[in-house]
């Protein structure tokens, strides 16, 4: 049987690149993105194709899509949460409508996506819930305080849901992916902090600068992920968190290991919190 896959934000990247995976495959694939048009442009007009535009920020057009979804395939089996960009620099230079439209559109638009699709997934009781994350959801760092926290969120919320609809046969996994050769870093997905406070200007210019010079050299290749992807929702028991990239599992390592050194270091003093019942 042909499975049904929802993909958000399919025009471009990663997104783009799931869809075609998932669509030369010869499965069924409802591949969404905020214009139709762009969408039609990034992936043809295939016959187990249903492009649909929606913002994943608006929960009516989240509803409409899903109900097209399944008004024609009967159901969906994989949901791939994609939708997301990127807001980058110093917290302080960062408005709170800034912050809010991160978190719409990276953890409350995933959450509300996720919402709308796991009842059917729950009758059917069966399914594949693939959350796009980050290894940016696994350590802070200078310039990535809204960006990274929004990733935590995701890592957090799609290790309990795994726990939550593992009663239904439905099956989450985070997907890290480390540097990835897609448009992510170019001003078109990502958006930088400018306020002018002097003393953060040096540090986010180097940030910037590194980033910069490495916007289309990632070593991970989105085609190559696609067809992990593919692989991850065929799997009976795929992780709940997984990476992807050689400089994703070395910075997925290097966090474990400062993990485990600093629970060392400091063990004594969290342990002297228990206490002396009688």
């Amino acid at each position: 049987m042909r499975r049904v896959w929802f993909v958000t934000g399919a025009t471009r990247g990663m997104g783009a690149e799931i869809a075609k995976v998932a669509l030369a495959a010869g499965e069924q694939v409802v591949a969404t993105g905020r214009k139709k048009d762009a969408v039609i442009h990034a992936l043809g007009n295939a016959e187990n194709l249903l492009p649909l535009a929606l913002d994943v920020t608006d929960e009516n057009q989240i509803k409409v899509a899903v109900k097209t979804a399944i008004d024609r395939f009967g159901r969906i089996d994989v949901l791939v949460n994609n939708a997301g960009y990127g807001h980058l620099g110093v917290f302080e230079e960062s408005t709170m409508e800034e912050i809010q439209a991160q978190y719409d559109t990276n953890v409350f638009g995933l959450m509300a996506m996720t919402h709308e699709v796991i009842p059917y997934m729950r009758k059917q009781r069966s399914g594949r819930i693939l959350n796009i994350s980050s290894v940016a959801g696994l350590k802070g760092v200078f310039g990535g305080s809204i960006y990274n926290s929004s990733k935590f969120a995701v890592e957090g919320f799609s290790q309990a849901i795994a726990e939550e609809f593992a009663h239904f046969n439905v099956k989450v996994t985070a997907v890290s992916p480390g540097f990835f050769r897609t448009d992510f870093l170019d001003t078109s997905s990502a958006k930088y902090t400018d306020q002018g406070i002097t003393e953060y200007a040096k540090p986010l210019a180097e940030f910037r600068e590194f980033h910069d010079n490495r916007n289309h050299q990632q070593a991970g290749d989105p085609v190559k992920l696609a067809q992990v992807i593919l692989k991850l929702s065929q799997i009976e028991n795929p992780p709940v968190s997984f990476i992807a990239g050689s400089d994703g599992l070395t910075w997925a390592d290097t966090v474990v290991k400062n993990q485990i050194e600093q629970i060392e270091l400091w063990k004594d003093l969290s342990v002297s919190t228990d206490g002396t019942w009688d």
